[in-house]
Order: C-alpha cells, then sequence, then structure tokens
C-alpha cells in the first residue's frame, strides 16, 4: 500500500461525488475549519491526509452536537 502523503489530491468535485456531501455541507465544513482544502491554479482540491484527518476526527465525534428538538408553535 502506498503511502498517504504519496497519493495525489483529489478534485473537490470527485470527493464530492464520492463522498455524496452536496456542495452547500462541503462549503460549511470547509468555512468551520472541518475540511481543509488547497488551491492549485485556481481550482479546490482535497489531500489525502485532509482526508484522513477528517475520518478520524468525525469518527471520535468531534464534530457531534446535541440532536434539536423542534420547538413548539402555538396552535390556534
Amino acid at each position: 500500500m502506498k503511502d498517504i502523503e504519496s497519493l495525489p489530491p483529489m478534485s473537490l468535485d470527485k470527493f464530492m461525488q464520492e463522498t455524496g456531501f452536496s456542495p452547500v455541507t462541503i462549503w460549511r465544513y470547509r468555512k468551520k475549519g472541518w475540511l481543509e482544502t488547497t488551491n492549485i491554479a485556481g481550482r479546490h482540491y482535497v489531500t489525502r491526509e485532509a482526508i484522513a484527518t477528517f475520518n478520524r476526527r468525525a469518527g471520535n465525534g468531534e464534530f457531534s452536537k446535541a440532536p434539536r428538538n423542534p420547538s413548539k408553535k402555538a396552535v390556534a
């Protein structure tokens, strides 16, 4: 098996296709600093190391939070 750093970066579009994440979800993850991307010639790429880091952090529950309960609406 190849060392993770020797693998080329994956385009962000291909990453979205393979994971099923929507563009908005990816934007939010990038904005929060959960997924690190690299700009190469004006296109966004994600390294295999960044993917591994994201998966490790998600597996450890770093991104989890308590579920929101629906608010009670006034019944007319």
